[in-house]
Order: C-alpha cells, then structure tokens, then sequence
C-alpha cells in the first residue's frame, strides 16, 4: 500500500530528482495532472525536507513522457506486496545480472526482462 511517498534516502544520494511542478512543466500538463497519477499509483514520490519530488529517470528519454513500463512495474510489484520503498529499491540497486539498475535497463533492450523479474517477485 502506497504511503503517497516513499523516503529520499532508500535512492542514491546522487539520483536525479524533479519536483512535481518540474515534472509538469517538463511532461507539459498541469500539476493535478502529475498528483492525479501518482494518487494512481503511476508514479512514486520521495519526500525529502517536506517536499515531494519524482525520480528524473521515470521520465522518458525524451522527457516530454513518463517511461512507459513505470506504472507496469510499480503496479506489479504493488500488487505483490511491496512497498513503495521496496519498489525503488528494486529499481535503483546494481543488479549485475541485467547489467546495471532496473530502472536504467527500463529505458533499453532489457525493459521486457525487468518486467519479467518484477513479475516473478511479485507472485
């Protein structure tokens, strides 16, 4: 269950992080558009100093859309039971399996394999 943002500190301190008005004006819609999906679940926020921000790397490489397998996976795992902190744990930590992190793989060739794992864990 969704705590409508997880802890800054489950990612890396150097990870890329974008308000929500940042991710609006960068998905070019309005604020309730952004809360609207991460009240669904589309999107997970980390608050850090009481503001909620958004990992950059949800975003598409073309920035102007979230990646399209995100809300999959978050819904996956949700599903599964994980919470939004073990989410992005899963997707942020080194796996020298794929190489490299879930969410990076999500943006390439191996996007299908990360589904597939976060299906896997998830039942």
């Amino acid at each position: 269950m969704s705590s409508n943002y997880a802890s800054h500190e489950v990612l890396p301190a150097d990870e890329p992080l974008l308000s929500i008005p940042e991710i609006a004006e960068r998905l070019n819609v309005v604020v309730t558009k952004v809360m609207d999906m991460v009240s669904e679940h589309k999107l997970i926020t980390v608050q850090r100093d009481g503001i909620r921000y958004i990992p950059e790397a949800f975003l598409s490489t073309k920035k102007e859309n979230t990646n399209r397998f995100i809300p999959g996976v978050i819904a996956l795992l949700s599903d599964g039971g994980f919470t939004d902190e073990e989410i992005l744990k899963f997707l942020f930590t080194e796996d020298d399996t794929l190489p490299g992190r879930p969410i990076d793989a999500l943006h390439g060739h191996l996007a299908r394999e990360v589904m597939r794992r976060a299906q896997a864990m998830a039942f």
